[in-house]
């Protein structure tokens, strides 16, 4: 589904990625966990083409997306929905004008179609009941469950998500997490997940890529990663700071 090639981005005089290699087969789950500053979320960004590297490939579905004009970016982007740490949902919209709005913008006039799939949408992220609801009067998780159901509602082929369990309690992140596997099962989406979360990220990753200094330093499942005797991978994993006993 997915394959980065070398990429490298700098911004000004740092480098962010360093050459950075990665796949992810289709219907798969990748976690991405790294140190705040390594790059994941600017990876992230490239996958959807809302940045672009300085070198390397990335590839979704058998096409290079570097270089590709907008109206060609359009339709790889299509396949790809993203949910924002926030939800980025639109204040001014109900629920159900948020959830609906991909169509509407995509040129669906009938109303009966919209308000079927909206439904359906609801009862994936199990907020049925809730389309009149303003976003100010959502919680921070149904916020995200709202984002979630915008964003694949035009069924794509491949889910990003920007740490979505941040900012939520224990329960409401297992929700979330117990609804990120149920999409995958439900509609067989490949998923990336950037993420701090490390409890999220053994419950939801078939993968996991540890993102060190602008380059993959470890890729492997969740066994594999807990069973890594590298200092570095350790230190990440029980939160000690370098240097420190």
């Amino acid at each position: 589904m997915l394959a980065v090639r070398g990429l490298t981005k700098s911004i000004g005089t740092q480098e962010i990625l360093r050459g950075v290699d990665l796949d992810v087969p289709k219907g798969e789950t990748l976690v991405i966990i790294g140190r705040s500053g390594g790059g994941k979320s600017v990876l992230l960004k490239h996958l959807v083409g809302l940045m672009q590297p300085d070198a390397g490939e990335i590839w979704i579905e058998g096409q290079n997306i570097i270089g590709l004009s907008e109206r060609k970016l359009a339709a790889i982007r299509r396949k790809v929905g993203i949910l924002f740490q926030g939800g980025a949902l639109f204040d001014s919209m109900t629920v159900e004008e948020n959830i609906a709005f991909p169509l509407r913008e995509a040129g669906e006039r009938d109303s009966k179609v919209i308000r079927e799939q909206v439904n359906e949408m609801l009862e994936v992220i199990e907020l049925e009941g809730q389309q009149k609801k303003m976003p100010v009067n959502l919680s921070g998780g149904m916020k995200k469950r709202v984002g979630l159901a915008r964003s694949i509602i035009r069924r794509p082929s491949c889910i990003l998500y920007d740490e979505p369990t941040a900012g939520l309690d224990p329960v409401v992140s297992d929700s979330i997490n117990r609804l990120i596997r149920r999409l995958q099962e439900r509609y067989h989406v490949t998923s990336v997940v950037v993420t701090h979360d490390m409890k999220s990220a053994f419950h939801i990753a078939d993968h996991i890529a540890y993102l060190h200094e602008g380059r993959v330093y470890f890729h492997g499942t969740s066994a594999e990663l807990e069973r890594s005797g590298d200092t570095l991978i350790q230190d990440f994993l029980l939160g000690r700071s370098e240097g420190l006993p």
